[in-house]
């Protein structure tokens, strides 16, 4: 397998072993599109390593830990008690540069087992819901399996769309992963909560109805929201402290919030002073609409609550996907970062002989590199904290990601390498911070190697009836074994045959 400087595989293995070479016109488009770093961005990039692991022989210089405490590092080395988590290198003779230091291996108690739900949330409705799954009813499904002795319910993304009509429906697609729908509220749990008498109404049609109607649901809950909003104490100290301590990612994101609601979903179409986050135009949206940004700051403080409250002896896995929509918050956020056109993939395979596009723009390994890898400490400190698991969806996307070029299908893809090393090490020191498994989805093309290396990092693998043929004594002990997921067919399907009926019927089968 060779691969260029620009971290592009050359040729690749189909799923019948034969060797494919990337055709011309897709390199040339992929490299066009990643660039090259700058001369001496590799002095500047982070240091990754763990206590007692390398530097670097250039490597020295005065390390200025999160607790304030500061001291001098060098000879290749990094002393062992220097303390896990993200510090400040400054050299003497270069930039600062971000240090991180992890444990190398994800949490995991010794001996743990466990059997438990994996559950769309959405689809978990009851009848105290409104029309949808929430988070009042994932506290109720918690207790009810604490009471069968199970260990663990495993959710679909829980991370915001846009703030809009129309919802976007897949919870593979969000605007960002780092914060929270607000779908997902149990609104009547909130002070100033309950609905008029014209709501309950709308409310009634809507837990009669036997599908999902997302807009209705959150124009509903939307309104009765912003009623809950505009009623709270005017300085509510709580609520305060905790919006500062998120810093500048929450205020990012209520900001584009607000601004889609004043100019739609995706903020390519908006006009041109606003595309960019540190433009003047923006700051001064920002404060002209501060009360928008604090309404939407304060949905997440409220997400961040109740699910709190939804946790306990058994453990919440939440789901990490693989990318965001390319005119969501976090692709605005981060556009430098990002492969404009790009949609992150699959090549063709037996599941899929056409390939899979799957709507996200992927990073630029080099520029996620040059940001400190804050796009992606952002997004898993997002969906391990305060759950207690996490399950990464194509966890291979780690090592490699099949770029989809602009005006191009699956089939002309190539594979783009990541920095795997200081990713698994990333995930590992978030894993340890808030004491919670990772699960790593490892379905479908992967490449020699992987498993044996995320197993030796800490991470469960993903193991599923469907696809397996050995016994499940011969799978790993360290994995996760379900029957199905959420883009297979469903346990009740499986028991009556739908999934055979519905592919004959579609022509796929």
């Amino acid at each position: 397998m060779t691969t260029d400087r620009w971290g592009i595989d050359t040729q690749w293995v189909d799923a019948r072993g034969r060797s494919r070479a990337v055709a011309d016109r897709t390199l040339r488009q992929l490299r066009d599109l990643i660039g090259e770093p700058p001369a001496g961005a590799e002095r500047q990039a982070p240091v990754v390593t763990s206590p007692g692991g390398a530097l670097g022989a250039d490597v020295a210089g005065e390390v200025v830990c999160e607790d304030g405490s500061a001291r001098w590092v060098g000879g290749g080395v990094l002393p062992r008690d220097v303390p896990l988590g993200y510090h400040w290198l400054h050299s003497s003779d270069g930039p600062r540069r971000r240090l991180i230091v992890s444990p190398g291996r994800c949490w995991l108690p010794a001996g743990w087992r466990a059997w438990g739900l994996a559950v769309q949330l959405y689809a978990a409705r009851s009848r105290a819901s409104w029309g949808i799954g929430d988070l009042g009813d994932l506290r109720s499904l918690r207790e009810w399996l604490q009471g069968l002795g199970g260990g663990f319910v495993l959710v679909n993304p829980l991370l915001a769309v846009a703030p809009t009509l129309s919802q976007e429906a897949s919870p593979y697609l969000p605007a960002t992963r780092r914060w929270r729908n607000p779908i997902y509220l149990r609104v009547d749990m909130l002070p100033g909560g309950e609905p008029t008498d014209v709501e309950r109404n709308e409310l009634r049609d809507l837990q009669a109805g036997g599908r999902i109607d997302r807009d209705r649901v959150w124009a509903l809950k939307r309104a009765v929201l912003g009623r809950a909003f505009r009623a709270r104490r005017p300085a509510d100290d709580e609520f305060e402290t905790w919006r500062a301590q998120q810093g500048s990612a929450l205020h990012a994101h209520a900001t584009w919030c607000a601004l889609a609601d004043a100019h739609g979903a995706d903020w390519r179409d908006w006009p041109a002073p606003l595309q960019r986050p540190d433009a003047a135009a923006v700051a001064r949206f920002a404060a002209e609409h501060a009360v928008e940004i604090a309404f939407h700051s304060w949905l997440q403080w409220q997400l961040d609550r109740q699910l709190a409250a939804a946790s306990g002896d058994v453990i919440v896995i939440q789901d990490l996907p693989i990318g965001v929509a390319g005119g969501g918050a976090d692709a605005w956020t981060w556009q430098a970062q990002l492969a404009s056109g790009v949609e992150v993939g699959a090549p063709p395979d037996v599941f899929s002989p056409d390939g899979q596009a799957w709507g996200s723009p992927p990073f630029i390994p080099w520029r996620l590199r040059q940001a400190d890898y804050e796009p992606f400490v952002q997004a898993v400190r997002g969906t391990i904290t305060g759950a207690g698991g996490m399950r990464i969806d194509h966890v291979m996307g780690l090592f490699r990601l099949w770029w989809v070029p602009p005006g191009g299908t699956p089939v002309d893809g190539a594979y783009v390498r990541y920095p795997s090393r200081d990713l698994l090490d990333i995930v590992a020191l978030e894993s340890h911070r808030a004491r919670a498994l990772v699960v790593g989805e490892d379905l479908g093309t992967v490449e020699p190697g992987v498993r044996e290396t995320l197993a030796a990092r800490g991470l469960l693998s993903y193991k599923l009836v469907w696809f397996e043929a050995h016994d499940p004594a011969d799978w790993p002990s360290a994995s996760m074994a379900a029957v199905t997921t959420h883009d297979l067919p469903t346990v009740s399907g499986l028991w009556g045959g739908l999934d055979l009926h519905d592919q004959r019927r579609y022509g796929t089968g």
